[in-house]
């Protein structure tokens, strides 16, 4: 992801926010505030329709119903938005649309495994929209051991703080389809559900990324960690990390990459020997049949990579499908720097074990990207399983059933 200028967000009157009167600033992305001044409203409940859009100063309640997400969404100046098990929203394709959570607001997002809470488009087109964001203020390690760096999401926001367990909020069976939108130059996109230097105070659970551009799940930094989440067809990887995000407690989580598709995981610390490995138990990555990366004969087809000083400590791992594709060789893990097993895979911060391997290439060994190479090898652990997830709407798309490669 890298950054682009946003389109001037709109305010809808369709929509009745108890903002009274007030004057709420609207910020094009170009460095130059708008002031737009709404009438007086005299409730922040949205009961069933309506139109979201512009940025959210005041606590607002969204009740079970059908909107419309309109534009660039930004939640600040302490509100919360609470969304009630249920709602869908409609996403606007014709400009760039998202929710962004900022450091001074927070999302209380709870639905159901039978009434989720979804975000989706009617073109049902991958890249449609930005997807959701939140912004924490919990540490990172940036390039360069930096405390601070700015987004890549286009909303130029600095992120990185020094509270660990700050919480924004809770997220639980929330699924975000055919987000990924493109930006800046138009080959970088944003990811279906970003976190910016999130704390350890936040819950997510029971999520879904679908059929989106970029990356499933990213983790800038931050300490959050995340349970019974789900990557289902999305274009870059599955799930990605940098910054030395550091979630200690993530457990449950899926892929299943199919037509296109680049790393189940990239893992990355940006560089930062110093880091904190982050710990999860119960992976399934799954490559469908004939499922190809982005770019014509590139090597990101391994289950696994390893970057930069990335680290993790993964228990439990169940991974099927990854074979050679041309030249390109896929792996169970791959190791791409000197640094990296030298620094972290040598010393235990780097560890993928139980594992099984099936119906892939290159079983027994992990691939080196770089010479002299390693020569770490494994052998498969009949024991282990695949991840096991309640079923049910959340995870049931256009009448799929997402979970059923874990069947």
């Amino acid at each position: 992801m890298k950054r682009r200028v946003l389109s001037l967000l709109s305010l809808t009157a369709v929509l009745t926010l108890a903002l009274n009167s007030c004057t709420i600033e609207v910020n094009d992305g170009l460095g130059d505030g708008t002031t737009v001044t709404t009438p007086g409203t005299t409730e922040s409940v949205l009961s069933g329709s309506g139109t979201l859009s512009g940025t959210i100063t005041k606590d607002i309640l969204i009740k079970k119903g059908n909107y419309t997400l309109d534009g660039i969404v930004k939640i600040t100046n302490n509100a919360t938005i609470t969304i009630e098990a249920g709602a869908t929203f409609n996403v606007v394709t014709s400009k760039t649309s998202g929710l962004v959570i900022l450091q001074d607001g927070k999302i209380n997002a709870v639905g159901t495994a039978a009434e989720p809470i979804v975000f989706t488009t009617a073109s049902k087109v991958p890249g449609d929209w930005g997807g959701i964001t939140i912004y924490g203020t919990a540490p990172i390690k940036a390039v360069n051991g930096n405390t601070q760096a700015l987004s890549e999401d286009g909303n130029n926001v600095y992120y990185g703080g020094s509270d660990a367990n700050s919480n924004s909020g809770t997220m639980k069976f929330v699924r975000v389809e055919y987000a990924g939108k493109k930006i800046g130059d138009g080959t970088s996109e944003t990811n279906s559900m970003t976190f910016y230097a999130v704390g350890a105070g936040t819950t997510l659970e029971n999520l879904v990324t679908y059929k989106g551009t970029d990356d499933g799940y990213e983790f800038f930094g931050g300490t959050v960690s995340a349970k019974n989440i789900v990557s289902y067809g999305n274009y870059d990887d599955s799930f990605d990390w940098q910054d030395a995000w550091s979630g200690q407690n993530n457990t449950n989580w899926y892929a299943f990459q199919t037509g296109t598709g680049n790393f189940g995981m990239e893992i990355e610390a940006s560089g930062n020997a110093d880091n904190v490995a982050p710990k999860i138990s119960n992976i399934t990555l799954i490559r469908d049949t004939n499922t190809l990366p982005e770019t014509a004969n590139s090597p990101e087809i391994t289950a696994i990579q390893f970057k930069k000083q990335g680290t993790g400590i993964f228990s439990n791992v169940y991974i099927s499908g990854y074979k050679n594709i041309g030249t390109q060789k896929g792996y169970a893990v791959l190791i791409q720097d000197a640094a990296t097993e030298t620094s972290q895979v040598n010393t235990g911060k780097v560890v993928v074990a139980p594992l099984t391997y099936l119906n892939s290439d290159n079983a027994g060994v992990w691939g080196y990207a770089y010479t002299p190479n390693g020569a770490k090898t494994f052998t498969n652990t009949a024991t282990v399983a695949k991840v096991s997830l309640t079923p049910g709407a959340w995870a049931t798309v256009d009448g799929v059933n997402l979970l059923a490669g874990l069947q």
